[in-house]
């Protein structure tokens, strides 16, 4: 690349012309692709393309992990998590983290080796950044990634940190940012076989939306496929990366460099059985657009083997390798790695990582991103000289997630506050809450490894056991011993977690019932949650996790040593205040491959928040976590609740510079924090519209609002004005308010702009982010804001009808807000324009896809190359008939209907399928005809089948067409 490596090839005494710097980008990438042989090529559709020395090419491997702060590479500043950017509703802010990462991912590149395969290429500088997957369901295991549950407010951090990532050269990139993972991807459990059902409306309006402003922008330079399906097709065979990705990005005049995610190309085989064998499932990725497969790690061959198979079974053409290949040499160019004299970052070295700089900025994006939820006056506080309670498992500690560096160093919440305290002689004390047991060995008789332990308890029985004697996690080894020697817990496979289970099967969970000698009551048996197996005694006594079931574990008499929520309590009563740090492990419960079961505080977390408070009332919650909780209790009982990101190494400073007021709480809700008993849909339903997610559609007044956040300052909102009171549908209006800063501290605002329809046709959302700006005010200083909001961008709506964005005529709310439910000012403006004309079906093909409405359907591939057709719930060849589905068309014109026509498909020959099988048109109640679906052989294997109208109505109508038994419906024709 830019700077020698162990993997570059020597530089070939002869000059080409892809080496002039001079030339055109699309020259030399003609020129350099031209010199390699069909194998070569072939060799770079892997991760890890390999060196051609004999034109001095080095080794290229694809993706860093970026996401905030470089990951995995070892030691570098750690940001707040993508979630916390998110809550800080700042561009520029978000613009210079992203800066400082790829400045630090430079250095990895130049000046350390890879940490895997470092004969392989350097690090990469193409970032696997930002996520801008919209945190539609709060309890997605991945939560922690993505910005907001808004695509716009998502759409425009994830370009600032695009912008951040690539620097400001026009012609080199500092790093080359990824888009992940598109598309639609929110569920972890079984995320590799479910599929996202996005009706058009829900596609276009919400999913394509967080992604189209960078890569149209040119922001972005990649995408990553992501492993879920949609609509019943595979993401890494999606059309939509060519018909939208693509097309977005081609008046950029770059390519777009589309990457897969880690072993997905083989799972299109196994385990979504989408294709028969590798070799065509490759082709077909291929095909659709992706560029560079992540497959096998480190092994090529495997992946270059499947794809010269389906070269030489003519599935794909070297016109399609072609292609893939100049996509990663125009990436390559623009990275610098072939005019490392020109490259205006490749004098970055290795004091960047971790520098002053860097730490000051960590420091202030913690603080930013702070969320104030409710305060009724005991913050900010002004006596640094009082005695502070700090309490909770968090209250000590910092703990990375999956894509977090390697911390520097952690000031945790107690650190900052005594840092805080300290000169005025403050005094602090520290309590966990968590009690410290002894697990004494019934067969010996001796304690598990000769020491006590410190019970994390994350909620559903699972706990962490810290060795008393290093500080230290226990944790499962290969063979199954027990050994504390992990600092953190932080490992794809987790080996530090365990349930204590009653010896009777029920879990003992990890605040047991003592008596009076301080044993816990009944035996416990020790299992790892990782294996499912129990703790046994080997013939030498050695103990190890290898017992299938309960019969063979060893029982263990668990002995209270210390009461830790006792002691918690006991020091809150003791202080003046009380500041609990209470939340998740971004490791358990919650996190890539593992969805939430729910929002609820741990028990034993709950349990110690509300003791605490009986005790002090001054308390303040701080909730560290990666994602929403429901804390109806506290918001109800408590006088200060606060919540933050895992914020990085800076994070006790920053809380502590919030605490006391030297930082205002800037952030916002970047989501809806939802109520303890709100039943909220099935995390399986993409359709926010009908399924009510998300603060666009959902009903049900929320705890913390979407956007919500207080600030030491008090702000008054004046009248929205526009600049007309009528605007055409290709017109613009310019809007402006002026925002007052009346009370007596600075205070940091974020001026949230809504828009909603009055007159609606469609199921239109209740309000929807158009445009937000903070700003940071001193007592008494007003300022003057003004936005401009195109019509087409900002109150069009994707009408099934015509397959295009429209804006209705009609009348408009503008809402100037500080949050989604928080209005201060409205104003009304009116689109003047011809009204919609009833929805044409007469003789022409209409999407089943396209409908207004539905009940019971799941939408499905018509092929596996494009298209989608619709099918009862449920259904598979395997269903017997009787499921049902409706689809409702809105004001359809059925003047001069006679007949109609259904493509459809009906897979193998079910017993009575014939008969059970069947499409149903009504008009108003009207049955306008029946069609029956015969078995068609197969899912893919479309016949129509065409019925005479009976008495059909004339004018417009809602047309609904209900589906029975396992048919799938892909259009119909009314002629």
């Amino acid at each position: 690349m830019s700077s020698p490596s162990p993997s570059a090839a020597e530089t070939p005494a002869e000059r080409y012309p892809f080496h002039d710097s001079a030339l055109p980008l699309d020259k030399r990438v003609d020129d350099l692709l031209s010199r390699l042989s069909p194998a070569e090529r072939l060799s770079m559709l892997h991760q890890y393309a390999p060196a051609v020395p004999r034109l001095g090419i080095g080794a290229f491997r694809t993706g860093a992990e970026a996401l905030h702060g470089v990951s995995w590479l070892g030691v570098a500043t750690a940001f707040p998590q993508a979630v916390g950017l998110g809550a800080s509703w700042d561009e520029e802010l978000v613009r210079e983290v992203a800066e400082a990462t790829s400045t630090e991912l430079r250095a990895f590149h130049h000046h350390r080796p890879a940490a895997i395969a470092p004969d392989r290429g350097p690090n990469s500088l193409q970032a696997w950044a930002p996520v801008l997957n919209l945190l539609r369901d709060p309890r997605w295991g991945r939560n922690e990634e993505g910005y907001s549950e808004d695509p716009v407010h998502t759409a425009r951090l994830g370009e600032a940190f695009c912008r951040g990532l690539a620097g400001d050269d026009p012609t080199y990139l500092r790093a080359a940012p990824v888009l992940k993972h598109f598309l639609a991807y929110n569920n972890e459990d079984d995320r590799c076989t479910t599929s996202s059902g996005l009706r058009p409306r829900v596609l276009h309006e919400y999913d394509l939306a967080a992604f189209k402003p960078a890569i149209a922008s040119g922001a972005a330079t990649g995408v990553m496929a992501a492993y879920n399906l949609v609509n019943g097709r595979p993401c890494h065979v999606s059309p939509l990366l060519e018909t939208e990705l693509r097309r977005w990005a081609a008046p950029t005049g770059r390519e777009l460099f589309v990457v897969s995610d880690a072993e997905a190309p083989s799972n299109l085989v196994d385990p979504e059985h989408y294709f028969d064998d590798h070799a065509e499932s490759h082709a077909a990725a291929l095909k659709a657009g992706i560029d560079s497969f992540t497959d096998h790690g480190e092994d090529s061959e495997t992946v270059i083997g499947r794809l010269r198979e389906a070269l030489e079974r003519g599935l794909i053409d070297q016109a399609d390798i072609d292609l893939a290949v100049r996509r990663q040499f125009e990436l390559r160019f623009r990275m610098g790695e072939f005019d490392p004299e020109l490259d205006p970052y490749a004098h970055i070295g290795t004091e960047v990582v971790d520098s002053a700089p860097h730490r000051a900025l960590a420091r202030r994006a913690a603080a930013a991103s702070t969320v104030l939820l409710k305060n009724t006056g005991l913050l900010p506080l002004t006596d640094p000289a009082k005695k502070i309670a700090v309490i909770g498992p968090h209250g000590d500690a910092l703990f990375e997630d999956w894509y977090s560096g390697t911390l520097p160093y952690a000031v945790t919440v107690a650190d900052g506050l005594r840092a805080r305290l300290a000169p005025a002689g403050g005094e602090l004390t520290v309590h966990e809450g968590i009690d410290r047991i002894l697990l004494r060995a019934a067969s010996t008789g001796e304690p598990l490894n000769g020491t006590a332990f410190d019970l994390g308890d994350w909620g559903l029985g699972v706990l962490t056991l810290r060795a008393a004697d290093n500080g230290r996690f226990l944790s499962v080894k290969e063979d199954g011993s027990l050994v504390a020697d992990q600092a953190v817990v932080k490992s794809w496979d987790v080996h530090e977690t365990f349930r204590l289970v009653d010896a009777t099967g029920a879990a003992a969970g990890g605040t047991g019932s003592a008596t009076e000698d301080g044993t816990d009551r009944g035996a416990v048996l020790l299992q790892s949650v990782l294996t499912g197996r129990y703790a046994a005694a080997d013939a030498d006594g050695t103990l190890r996790v290898t017992a299938e079931d309960a019969a063979g574990a060893e029982r263990f008499t668990r002995e209270l040593l210390r009461d830790g929520r006792a002691e918690a309590v006991a020091a809150a009563a003791a202080a003046d205040l009380a500041v609990v740090v209470l939340g998740n492990h971004p490791l358990i419960h919650g996190r890539e491959t593992e969805d939430r079961r729910g929002l609820a505080l741990p028990p034993a977390q709950e349990d110690l928040l509300k003791e605490v408070a009986a005790v002090r009332p001054d308390t303040a919650l701080i909730v560290m976590s990666s994602y929403p909780y429901a804390v109806d209790w506290a918001d109800e009982h408590l006088p200060a609740v606060l919540w933050t990101s895992h914020g990085g190494q800076e994070t006790g400073h920053a809380l502590a510079d919030v605490l006391f007021g030297d930082a205002d709480p800037a952030g916002r809700l970047p989501q809806t924090w939802y109520r303890g008993d709100d039943e909220l849909p099935h995390p399986l339903d993409y359709d926010i519209i009908q399924a009510g997610w998300t603060y666009q559609y959902h009903r049900a007044a929320p705890r913390y609002p979407f956007g919500h956040g207080l600030s030491y300052g008090a702000f008054r909102y004046g009248e929205l004005e526009v600049d007309s009171a009528t605007v055409g549908q290709d017109g613009s209006i310019r809007a402006a308010l002026t925002v007052s800063n009346t009370g007596t501290r600075p205070g940091t605002e974020v001026v949230q702009l809504y828009v909603r329809p009055l007159e609606a046709r469609y199921q239109a959302p209740r309000r929807k982010l158009a445009d937000f700006r903070k700003i940071t005010l001193a007592p008494g200083q007003s300022r003057r804001l003004v936005f401009d909001l195109p019509a087409a961008a900002h109150l069009a709506h994707w009408d099934v009808a015509t397959g295009a964005f429209t804006v209705d005529p009609g009348r408009y709310q503008l809402l100037a807000a500080a949050s989604a439910e928080d209005v201060r000012a409205t104003v009304q403006v009116t689109v003047e324009g011809p009204a919609p004309a009833p929805r044409t079906v007469l003789g022409r093909r209409t999407a089943a896809a396209d409908f207004d409405a539905h009940r019971g359907i799941a939408l499905v591939d018509a092929t596996r190359e494009t298209g989608d057709a619709v099918t009862p719930a449920g259904s598979d060849a395997g269903s017997e008939a009787g499921s049902e589905a409706e689809l409702l068309f809105s004001t359809v014109e059925l003047t001069g209907a006679r007949e109609v026509s259904a493509e459809v498909a009906l897979e193998g020959a079910l017993e009575g399928a014939a008969a059970g099988a069947e499409l149903e048109f009504t008009a108003d109640g009207q049955v306008l005809a029946t069609l029956t679906v015969p078995p068609t052989g197969g899912r893919y294997a479309w016949t129509t089948v065409t019925a005479t109208l009976s008495d059909p109505p004339r004018g417009v109508h809602d047309l609904r067409v209900t589906l029975r038994g396992p048919l799938r419906l892909a259009a119909f024709t009314v002629a």
